[in-house]
């Protein structure tokens, strides 16, 4: 099968999210992702839970269909691995601590002489300069920086993002540039570099409610899991304790609503919610009425409700419901993906890449346990066996 990657080569020295995420894409794609791990250690997200069949829950999400190189990079020995392997790549993604690559060599300036079709994609907390360059970056540190935690939870209690959506926005972005620069190089012949910081990525994501406070105006107020600035939209418990997520965008669907799901035509006409400024202002009032009229219905009949007025809903679904999801499973959209357990081998469920090209399989090759490939990679390179040997026995490998 052809792949929209197939042939590209692509290094990466990442650790965590936001990298390993955006090489991943990559992967799926086709290209051939060697993943360069510190000895004994490796990718310190490895460590983080054993959730999955005792690997990382993190690490299984992000590195499947890659391949594991143990190389210790500050070892003498390191530097002509690396460069043998840059030789043929089309890409290097690397988000090692500020100023790591460049001490390495392996920075775009130093690379781009001998290697000119190199792309260099830096993922970093802050970008490559500016006073906060060198400053330490998590995901939850670039929620907090980015002014998402400001929006974020309800009043007096903040809440942070349930996956690393900062991580997530920089690792996307540094996907879709690398494609980018491919497209560019087709036509110029040249490489890129490629500076993605996380906190840009997310200041990027928080366009709305920074234009709706712009010029110092409120920002949007907290709300939970409802709508900060339309309303109803949000969660509402039914009669059998369950709870139902709906949606109303505008006048049309607040008349149907009140009309074919709550059967109280006569509020479509109520002064006080007669629009949605005016539905957001008195929402307490409004929600009484709502929880008070679905407190003779289960969630299912609200819910079918909803659907006869072509009011959007959805379900308040636990993980354990979205494994299980009907829609997923009737899209065929899972997939067994190898992993490694030490010397067992297993498989879990992974979700097909969403918008794959059609007649398209995405890769989908066994997570890589710790430095699974080295030697593979390393004859590859040319190096003799007694060689690699002697390489593992210094501690390079």
């Amino acid at each position: 099968m052809t792949r929209p990657l197939d042939g590209i080569k692509v290094i990466t020295l990442e650790h965590a999210i936001a990298a390993p995420f955006c090489t991943r894409q990559l992967a799926d794609l086709g290209a051939r992702v060697i993943k360069v791990e510190r000895p004994g250690s490796g990718d310190f997200a490895r460590g983080y839970d054993e959730r999955v069949h005792g690997l990382a829950s993190h690490f299984v999400w992000t590195n499947r269909s890659k391949e594991s190189l143990s190389l210790d990079v500050k070892q003498p020995e390191a530097a002509k691995i690396l460069d043998a392997l840059l030789a043929d790549a089309d890409v290097l993604v690397q988000n090692l601590a500020p100023g790591a690559a460049e001490r390495l060599g392996l920075g775009y300036d130093a690379l781009s002489a001998t290697h000119p079709k190199l792309i260099v994609c830096d993922i970093s907390g802050y970008g490559a300069n500016g006073p906060y360059r060198d400053k330490k970056a998590y995901d939850l540190l670039i929620q907090s920086e980015s002014g998402f935690l400001s929006i974020t939870g309800s009043p007096g209690a903040p809440a942070k993002a349930g996956c690393s959506i900062a991580d997530i926005a920089a690792g996307m972005y540094a996907y879709s540039s690398i494609l980018s620069a491919l497209l560019l190089r087709g036509r110029t012949g040249r490489g890129s570099r490629i500076d993605v910081s996380m906190l840009e990525s997310m200041v990027e994501w928080m366009g709305y409610p920074m234009y709706y406070a712009i010029d110092g105006q409120n920002p949007p107020p907290l709300a939970g899991a409802s709508h900060a600035t339309i309303y109803p939209y949000g969660p509402f418990p039914a009669g059998d304790g369950k709870v139902v997520m709906l949606g109303l965008q505008n006048e049309r669907e607040w008349k149907l609503f009140c009309e074919t799901v709550l059967e109280q035509p006569g509020l479509a006409s109520d002064p006080r919610f007669a629009s949605n400024s005016k539905r957001s202002e008195a929402r307490d009032a409004l929600r009484d009425v709502i929880v008070g009229a679905f407190a003779g219905m289960s969630a299912a009949q609200v819910i079918e409700r909803l659907d006869k007025a072509g009011i959007a809903n959805a379900q308040m679904n636990t993980l354990a419901d979205v494994w299980a999801h009907p829609q997923l499973a009737a899209r065929e959209r899972w997939r067994e993906v190898g992993i490694s357990m030490g010397t067992s081998a297993g498989t879990v469920p992974s979700l097909l890449p969403p918008g794959m090209p059609s007649g398209v399989e995405p890769r989908m090759d066994p997570v890589p346990a710790l430095g699974e490939h080295t030697d593979a990679i390393l004859q590859e390179l040319g190096y003799e066996p007694t060689h690699i040997a002697a390489l593992r026995a210094a501690g390079t490998i």
